[in-house]
């Protein structure tokens, strides 16, 4: 089992997108604090950024902010955060949000998103870190890139244990156990990165 205190979540900060997305974003939100789990994320004070900020803070949670100086000039920042790290550029602010987070979490979003997804899936098959990673695929979200993935396995791009790296969830009341009970994740596997 995996000891959970902080969770990283990426995700959209587009305000455009489904209500279902922002409504299991704000209950994620709360299911972490519920657990006393702080959330760590962008510090986006839009789109489901900031409604599972919301959802954090309205049951008495921390939310921890990282963002870099030039997102903070364009007034893109939450004011909310509990915690906030201005940074000077997007790779500082991903390394310290993978950094002082126990495990990742993806919700939808853009390019952004899948970018720090699939950053932190590649640190993992390196043995840069170890953390459970969980793709929440509401609505089937990532089904197009989950079969990309396998693709990549049956063309022999990566190996089939590769897929263990992270875990798939639908429901918001998922995440969190699929957080703990993610399977331990050896550094070691970093021999089995070359194909």
């Amino acid at each position: 089992m995996n000891t959970i205190q902080t969770i990283a979540v990426y995700c959209s900060s587009s305000n455009k997108v489904k209500s279902s997305y922002f409504e299991q974003a704000y209950l994620l939100g709360q299911l972490f604090a519920k657990h006393q789990i702080n959330l760590v994320y962008g510090d986006g004070g839009i789109g489901l950024m900031n409604e599972i900020a919301r959802g954090v803070l309205s049951e008495g949670g921390k939310v921890i902010g990282v963002i870099p100086q030039f997102m903070v000039d364009q007034g893109w920042n939450n004011p909310n955060s509990t915690e906030t790290y201005v940074v000077s550029s997007m790779h500082e602010r991903k390394a310290l949000i993978e950094k002082i987070s126990d495990g990742m979490v993806a919700l939808p979003g853009g390019i952004g998103t899948f970018e720090e997804l699939l950053e932190c899936l590649t640190w993992k098959q390196l043995g840069l870190h170890t953390k459970p990673v969980v793709i929440f695929n509401m609505n089937g979200y990532y089904n197009n890139l989950l079969k990309c993935l396998d693709q990549m396995i049956e063309e022999n791009m990566m190996r089939p244990i590769h897929r263990d790296m992270f875990v798939v969830v639908e429901r918001a009341e998922d995440v969190i156990p699929a957080l703990i009970n993610s399977p331990i994740w050896d550094k070691n596997i970093r021999r089995e990165a070359a194909i």
